[in-house]
């Protein structure tokens, strides 16, 4: 298991349009920091998502730990994404493997 931390700045471009007043960061740039994470181990054949379920939203500047858990058998890496311990998203991403 690894894990990798991030924030998403308050000035981010997306945040403009979600939600005006009240920003909450995309789900898509939640993934899109997922992601480069992985690539940062060496995960560089990302297929897709096979699950995603988000739980509580990210505001802009709260510190984000990504917790993954890989199998060796098995091209699904599991990943929960937590604030303060609390679980926000979790999910499973399919990549290629060399076996």
């Amino acid at each position: 298991m690894y894990s990798s931390l991030f924030t998403i700045s308050a000035l981010h471009p997306s945040l403009a349009g979600h939600f005006p007043g009240n920003p909450i960061v995309p789900g898509v740039v939640v993934l899109d920091e997922v992601v480069g994470a992985l690539k940062k181990q060496g995960y560089m054949n990302i297929i897709g998502f096979s699950q995603v379920k988000f739980v509580q939203p990210l505001l802009p500047e709260q510190l984000c730990h990504v917790e993954f858990e890989a199998s060796e058998k098995s091209s699904n890496i599991k990943f929960t994404c937590r604030v303060n311990d609390v679980v926000i998203s979790r999910g499973s991403i399919i990549v290629e493997t060399n076996s």
